[in-house]
């Protein structure tokens, strides 16, 4: 059985800001836990280049579409190091040629389906959405995602019978064959479907978008619309166009097919996709995790909004652990979180100068004064239940994509830990001569602390390092050292 895991691919109409790092590194940390327990894994992320978002950014910076674009795809790309990611694979549908002949065959599957015809369509436009939305989909007149007035726009497209599959749909969310997490999400979803679904626009005019995108096979009039091709990056990126075995094995083949999404795309992902593959007869995703926003001062962090929060500068100076296990330890499965400095230093210094590698050091100290740096033999005699059960709850925390859950049973092995050290006070058992029970302790302690290196991979790649190379294997444990710093005394006065 394989694992596909995939992000959304974000527009480059500006730099990328702390909410596209949260889906990089909650992708990154399911990818890592699957190849670690031994699955073929394959992690795609990507940029959507092609939206009328980055021409029309690039119009108002006075730039050249393709340098801007260019340009801003390379900052996406350039996450990879700060963030410590794995991933295999990265598209851009603008210039990557898997792409456009992978959109080109999907969309003539559909056709050859009768799932297009063409209609005039008056509606209300929001640019940053690059969507339609109907007058009761509106707040008080205004885009639910970005709070502004959309645009009113008349125009003849070509649209998608997504009405079609809303039976199909609700069984498909209903059964949990397409699993939806949270399940506040997928209860939002089957309530849309469940309303009735109209059919949708998948194409726009060519002249509104300069010639940019990718054009409709047929049609050079009309340039698929942005969200009905990028979604389609998820099979391209396979070689779906050219038959590549890629594609056989990580999409068509049996296994998990896993998105990691935002909430504000979710109708896009549980919706719209499915109705696009069901209508070209390809295999369906198995899960669409979804994370809420990230805020800053209770407003979402947004490039339009002009709020961003640069993850490249945050992890350059408080490194790439201690961003990573805040982004995995302090935001909510449910529910926007609010990002703040403070909170960053203070959940880093907390769980992982003064919890892990607190635990870690002390332990080596023990082991390295009272038995030379060797690991007492024989079986320890003293249990460590959440030790000993870290590896199921943190496989059991993920298969839901809750990520706070995960990291938080990491936790309660270092507060079991330092509980064990308080309660049987090795220096004591050392003066009063009791050395089995000290073996039991200090052996008990090591494995406990090799076993969090080794579960703390997936999320602190380097940090996890750090600690194994002290922890050492077998019979002897190398020398402690600080494994993380205290960013406290990073702070600027």
């Amino acid at each position: 059985m394989t694992c596909y895991i995939t992000t959304a691919i974000p527009y480059v109409n500006a730099a990328p800001h702390l909410g596209h790092a949260l889906e990089l590194v909650q992708a990154d940390v399911l990818s890592r836990h699957r190849r670690r327990r031994g699955v073929p894994v394959r992690f795609l992320t990507g940029t959507d280049d092609n939206a009328l978002k980055n021409v029309t950014a690039a119009r108002a910076a006075g730039v050249d579409v393709r340098s801007f674009v260019d340009g801003n795809a390379a900052r996406f790309a350039g996450l990879r190091e700060p963030l410590a990611l794995s991933f295999d694979d990265f598209i851009r549908t603008s210039a990557d040629p898997r792409h456009a002949p992978g959109v080109e065959r999907l969309w003539r599957r559909c056709a050859a389906a009768g799932d297009f015809y063409r209609h005039t369509y008056e509606g209300w436009y929001c640019a940053g959405c690059e969507q339609f939305y109907a007058p009761a989909e509106l707040t008080d007149g205004r885009c639910p995602e970005h709070e502004v007035a959309p645009e009113a726009v008349a125009e003849r497209n070509w649209f998608f019978r997504l009405s079609r599959y809303g039976d199909r749909l609700r069984e498909l969310l209903e059964s949990g064959e397409v699993r939806v997490e949270p399940a506040a999400r997928r209860n939002e979803v089957l309530a849309f479907v469940r309303a009735g679904l109209c059919d949708i626009s998948v194409s726009r005019p060519a002249t509104r978008a300069g010639g940019w995108g990718i054009g409709v096979p047929d049609d050079p009039d009309q340039v698929v619309y942005v969200w009905w091709e990028a979604l389609a990056n998820y099979v391209t990126a396979l070689g779906y166009a050219a038959d590549d075995p890629a594609y056989a094995r990580w999409w068509a083949g049996p296994g998990e097919r896993i998105h990691v999404i935002g909430k504000g795309i979710v109708r896009f992902h549980a919706v719209h996709w499915l109705a696009l593959l069901l209508s070209a007869g390809l295999p369906l995703p198995t899960t669409i995790l979804v994370h809420d926003y990230l805020t800053s001062d209770g407003a979402k962090l947004s490039k339009s909004a002009g709020n961003t929060v640069d993850p490249v500068a945050l992890a350059g100076r408080y490194g790439t652990d201690a961003l990573r296990w805040w982004l995995l330890r302090e935001v909510a499965p449910a529910g926007d979180t609010d990002f703040t400095v403070d909170r960053l230093v203070r959940r880093a210094d907390q769980d992982l100068a003064h919890g892990i590698g607190n635990l870690v050091n002390r332990t080596l100290t023990l082991v390295h004064r009272y038995r030379d740096g060797r690991v007492p033999a024989g079986p320890p005699g003293i249990g460590l239940p959440e030790a000993h059960s870290l590896p199921e709850r943190i496989d059991r925390a993920l298969q839901a994509g809750d990520f706070r859950a995960a990291t938080g049973a990491v936790c309660a092995v270092v507060d079991a830990g330092n509980r064990l050290l308080d309660a049987e006070r090795p220096w004591e058992l050392a003066r009063d001569g009791a050395d089995a029970r000290l073996d039991a302790v200090l052996a008990t302690l090591v494995r406990a602390c090799r076993v969090l290196a080794a579960e703390l991979r997936p999320f602190l790649p380097a940090g996890a390092a750090r600690l194994a190379d002290q922890l050492g294997h077998g019979a002897r444990v190398g020398t402690p050292e600080p494994a993380f710093p205290r960013l406290a005394e990073r702070r600027q006065p």
